[in-house]
């Protein structure tokens, strides 16, 4: 009896809580529905909030709590993620189909309860349902807390560009009779800024994205890969570049011509208008090492305001080759947090919890050898070489609720077995993964490494980014080849590493993460190519709660959508 008191006090304390907290709190209002839109010469439906692509932008200040209806009235069933936000305690607004929520079908409405702490900086918002992020995805801006500025002089102004795909097919149906027929999705047909292919397409002249700037003046550009499938080089002719904050975290400035971005991440920044007044090309294609991607360019314009006569063609930045392995780890490994004394960081200087975790592309076989995998096998990808099976209900709700067989707490710490990951030609053994719902649990507070060791199954190495829900990270590490557990630590930077949510783990190599479990609740963890996650690039960790109120999950809102 006396538990069953304590229990509803602290039911009723949540509510509580909740309703104070909701007396000031914004909520925006999103319909998701088909909107027709036309590029590269044709017209389509694509879903999309309140009709617009990218989706509406959202400003708050560090440590604010919104609130945002989603209706769908759309064809599909859709959820929305908060990329980036920690979300405190509050994994049931997270968003990850079938692993914190059961989707929003249509028809349905659900009410997202976004609780910012130490974010701050660039984030984004997209669905995580199947495809639907191709279209489904917007800015997610944290300003300073009222009355704060930036780390870095104020800019004249700050301009989203958000990079995404464009498919001229229903990506929808693209990724349906790929997961059906067991082969590779088909590749996009242009990659966009603010929505928009550019110059270098047919049909796209007219609606290239344009930034207008004042000779002398610095802006900050808000850069979101939010692409499928691709990660990019960017850069802007003729203009330096000065990388200050990535992932909502500020970071040490950095200076370069050109950044690599990875689909999920976000980074700030600088651009001084310092050339002669002119249009200037802005343009991003895609770094990859392997396989088929697509080989395109978009562009905008960065048009100084003034009198003078416009170039016939703007300069074109050089941008580095598609296979450019050396500029990609160039750039990433220069990155190091602000680590002040108005932004310190907390690095776990010891570990509770050691992971090693392999990333692989997989295939399974298929009757008869009739799918359109290699060899008529059907693809397949995973993590220690379990290759995630979606639930029938969220992960979230079963763990809640103490409900059995939806999903197994037996994924490892370390691969089945060993062998020369980056290898050349490795034996058919390695190619066919377990399948299932496993996740990892963990305990609160507990500090946790985490090393991704890149393979070469498949001869498929190529750089993976990894993302984790809940939580930021910091990189501790990072190299080539195997990772090596006697000497590759002692080379770890502890003292300034970057903070991010989103990592790439470079091909046929390794990146090491720590982080606190701190935040209680159920947390996907995924590669962020699209095809790779659908193929069960994935795991789930649980974080168990702490021993107090304060330290345990947030209770369910008064409504959750039906499976």
């Amino acid at each position: 009896m006396e538990l069953k008191k304590k229990s509803l006090v602290f039911l009723l304390l949540n509510v509580l809580i909740r309703c104070i907290a909701s007396q000031n709190v914004t909520t925006f209002y999103w319909v998701l529905n088909e909107t027709s839109y036309t590029r590269l010469c044709s017209t389509k439906d694509i879903l999309t909030v309140n009709g617009e692509f990218p989706g509406p932008a959202i400003y708050r200040h560090r440590g604010e709590r919104f609130n945002v209806n989603v209706r769908n009235e759309g064809k599909y069933n859709v959820t929305i993620h908060w990329h980036g936000v920690k979300q405190p305690r509050n994994p049931w607004s997270d968003g990850p189909n079938y692993v914190t929520q059961c989707p929003i079908k249509p028809g349905a409405n659900f009410t997202y309860e976004i609780i910012l702490s130490d974010e701050e900086g660039t984030l984004w918002w997209h669905a995580h349902s199947d495809w639907s992020r191709a279209t489904v995805h917007g800015p997610l801006i944290i300003l300073p807390e009222q009355g704060k500025g930036y780390p870095f002089p104020q800019p004249q102004n700050e301009v989203p560009i958000v990079l995404a795909s464009w498919f001229k097919g229903d990506v929808m149906e693209i990724i349906e009779t790929a997961l059906q027929n067991g082969g590779e999705p088909n590749q996009s047909d242009a990659f966009t800024i603010n929505g928009q292919p550019g110059d270098l397409y047919d049909c796209s002249t007219e609606g290239t994205f344009k930034m207008m700037v004042d000779y002398g003046k610095t802006y900050l550009l808000r850069i979101i890969n939010a692409i499928m499938n691709e990660e990019m080089f960017f850069m802007v002719a003729n203009h330096s570049l000065t990388v200050v904050g990535t992932d909502g975290a500020y970071i040490k400035p950095i200076n370069t011509s050109y950044i690599m971005i990875t689909p999920g991440q976000t980074m700030d920044v600088l651009i001084t208008a310092d050339q002669s007044p002119s249009y200037y090309y802005m343009a991003s294609r895609a770094y990859a090492v392997v396989g088929a991607y697509d080989n395109t360019t978009t562009t905008a314009i960065v048009q100084y305001n003034g009198n003078y006569t416009p170039p016939s063609t703007p300069p074109l930045p050089n941008l580095p080759n598609y296979t450019d392995t050396d500029a990609a780890a160039n750039f990433t490994v220069r990155l190091r947090s602000l680590a002040n004394e108005d932004y310190p960081v907390d690095v776990p200087q010891t570990v509770d919890t050691h992971m090693y975790i392999t990333i692989s592309m997989n295939t399974l076989p298929c009757v008869n050898n009739s799918c359109d995998g290699p060899d008529g096998s059907r693809l397949a990808s995973s993590l220690n070489n379990i290759s995630f099976v979606e639930p029938s209900i969220d992960v979230l709700q079963a763990y809640y609720k103490g409900i059995n067989g939806v999903y197994d707490t037996d994924f490892p710490n370390e691969p089945p077995y060993y062998f020369n990951f980056t290898g050349d030609d490795l034996p058919d053994t390695l190619l066919t993964p377990e399948r299932g719902t496993k996740v990892k649990v963990l305990d609160y507070n507990s500090n946790v490494e985490i090393v991704f060791q890149g393979t070469n199954v498949m001869n498929a190495a190529e750089n993976h980014p990894m993302h984790l829900h809940g939580y930021s990270f910091y990189v501790v590490g990072n190299g080539t080849g195997n990772f090596d557990n006697s000497t590759d630590p002692t080379r770890y930077n502890l003292v300034d590493p970057p903070e991010v949510n989103t990592v790439g783990v470079p091909k046929n190599g390794w990146v090491a993460i720590r982080f606190r479990a701190d935040n209680p609740g159920v947390w996907f963890m995924h590669c962020h190519l699209e095809r790779h996650a659908s193929w069960g690039m994935d795991t789930v960790l649980i974080v168990k709660n702490g021993t107090t109120s304060s330290t345990s999950m947030l209770e369910p809102p008064s409504y959750l959508n039906p499976c």
